[in-house]
């Protein structure tokens, strides 16, 4: 078995977007087979899913650990996503009993139709971004504050079992956004980590029928798990600890190019697209933020407090000194002596005079 370490470095990049984003995997590695490594599409797709049982369980283990992984949606997404992948699966067998050309088309027709809703998907997230930005929301909820909708959350699994189904890719995207907009207050870290734990027994349902009909290619799947495991597992803990402030554009960004690379669009354009759309973020981005700002204002701020701060001090002092002679009707009160002089006590000056002519009187 020849593993082969092109192989092994382009799943390691695409093993680390699936760990910060639990979206991409099939939009991304399966063309990089085919298209890099010239895999045939049957046995790049196989290989794929074979690899995907091995290397999900774990970037879901880094979130179960964190505490990142809603089970209550695992659960309601898995009871509609197990069922309909197998009924995806035969309808594809159904659409294409005629000829492979038809089996073709169909496929691609889904694929189609899957591109242009994870577009609208992906504008729908810059939308409610801008949204949140304006407004000053966060969405930061925690796990035991998640209500879950079990109607809804099975119909996305079933949906998404559908999609998987009948072209072995596009789970992750496209529940990523249905479950975004059906639990709005869900926090990135959480949303990750609940997709990528209800795609361990989805992913695994598609790869035994890959193993009884496809083609798999053991070296090429022995290929993506080296180097997709150690990615997966660094972008998974990634996710699961940055703020939701920096996973939610990599989700966007990634679910765009998802949607893209569906529709048709060819890799040289896809390309170019993604290098535009990336430079013009952050071109964006620098002109909302302006962190060249951010470093002097904080500046500015230290130092005023700091001000401030030296100004509270010194009338406290004041006030303090004010009081001490208020309350004496003189100076303030010395430092008391030490223990060992507190005994010789000091006559008074009138005790002594009172003395001398008392002296004086009896010696007078």
């Amino acid at each position: 078995m020849h593993v082969d370490p092109y192989i092994v470095l382009g799943s390691a990049v695409v093993g680390l977007l699936v760990g910060l984003t639990g979206a991409g995997g099939g939009a991304l590695m399966t063309p990089m087979l085919i298209l890099l490594f010239g895999i045939k599409p049957s046995t790049a797709i196989s290989s794929d899913l074979v690899a995907a049982v091995v290397m999900r369980p774990f970037g879901a283990a880094v979130h179960i650990r964190k505490g990142t992984v809603n089970f209550r949606l695992v659960g309601w997404l898995v009871c509609g996503s197990v069922p309909m992948a197998f009924v995806g699966a035969y309808l594809l067998h159904l659409l294409g009993n005629g000829s492979a050309a038809q089996s073709l088309n169909a496929q691609d027709r889904v694929e189609t139709v899957l591109g242009a809703a994870l577009l609208i998907g992906a504008a729908a997230m810059v939308l409610r971004y801008v949204l949140d930005w304006r407004s000053g929301q966060q969405r930061l909820a925690r796990v035991s504050e998640i209500t879950a909708r079990p109607a809804l959350t099975i119909a996305v699994g079933a949906i998404g079992g559908l999609i998987v189904g009948m072209t072995s890719v596009g789970s992750g995207s496209l529940m990523i956004v249905l479950m975004l907009f059906l639990y709005p207050m869900i926090s990135a870290g959480q949303l990750v980590g609940t997709d990528l734990t209800q795609a361990v027994p989805l992913t695994l349902a598609a790869a035994c029928g890959a193993l009884l009909f496809g083609h798999v290619q053991f070296s090429v799947t022995a290929s993506i798990v080296i180097g997709s495991i150690p990615a997966v597992l660094v972008g998974s803990f990634l996710s699961s600890r940055a703020p939701d402030k920096v996973i939610r554009p990599i989700i966007t960004f990634v679910i765009f190019a998802s949607g893209l690379k569906y529709a048709g669009v060819g890799t040289t354009a896809l390309g170019w697209i993604l290098v535009i759309v990336l430079i013009g973020g952050l071109l964006t981005w620098l002109a909302i933020a302006r962190p060249w700002r951010n470093g002097s204002t904080a500046s500015t701020s230290t130092a005023s407090t700091s001000t401030a701060h030296d100004s509270a001090t010194k009338g406290k002092t004041a006030n303090q000194l004010s009081n001490s002679v208020g309350s004496t009707g003189g100076p303030p009160p010395s430092d008391p002596a030490p223990p060992g002089l507190a005994e010789d006590r000091v006559v008074p000056v009138d005790g002594l005079e009172t003395a001398d002519s008392d002296h004086v009187g009896e010696h007078g």
